[in-house]
This record gives C-alpha cells, structure tokens and sequence, in this order.
C-alpha cells in the first residue's frame, strides 16, 4: 500500500508560480513512475507530467515549458515547479504514484485568476 500527501496548492494570478509536492509512503516498489495529472469543472482527468524511477520525463503539450517535474528518490517525493500560469491551468491536481498498482493522493486545488 501507498499513501500519497499532496501540498502547495492556492490562489495565484496568471503568469505567477506555484510549487506542487507530493510525498509517498508506505512499501515503496523501486522501480516506479510518479507525476501529476489534473482535472477541471466539467472536464475528464488529464495528465499533466510524469517522471520514472530513472528520471525519464513526459508532460502534457499544454504544459510543455512551463511546468517542471522532479523528485527526490531517497525521499519518494514528486515535485511540479509551475511557472507562467494561466487560467486555464485551474484544476485540482493529483499526484499520481503507479508501479504495477496504481494510486492517487487526494487532490489540490490550484487556482489562476486573470
């Protein structure tokens, strides 16, 4: 079993930053990929930025150069570094832990006024 605790969530004018933490517990399978994925009023959970166990990365086209994912092996900790918000970017956002099984921590909610 994982537990994940997401922080770093809040209010944030366009073009501002938000940092994102995410930190998994319990027996934590080595090989693992973590990130992020987000879902907004009205709309179907969409991935945002992944990161392996190896440091190997994805991200959503929407996010590309904007939003930095990375983690912290030795304390299984997922980061999302948000630069250059937009409104459109308001979601609550999940940490995402899968290695076989799959878990979700239990959202923040990050919002973008304009």
């Amino acid at each position: 079993q994982v537990h994940l605790v997401e922080s770093g969530g809040g209010l944030v004018q366009a073009g501002g930053s938000l940092r994102l933490s995410c930190a998994a517990s319990g027996i934590i399978p080595s090989i693992n990929v973590m990130g992020w994925y987000r879902q907004a009023p009205g709309k179907q959970r969409e991935l945002v930025a992944t990161i392996t166990s190896g440091g190997s990365t994805n991200y959503a086209d929407s996010v590309k150069g904007r939003f930095t994912v990375s983690r912290h092996n030795a304390k299984t900790t997922v980061y999302l570094q948000m630069n250059s918000l937009k409104p459109e970017d308001t979601a609550v956002y999940y940490c995402n832990f899968q290695s076989g099984r799959e878990y979700w921590g239990q959202g923040t909610q990050v919002t973008v006024s304009s």
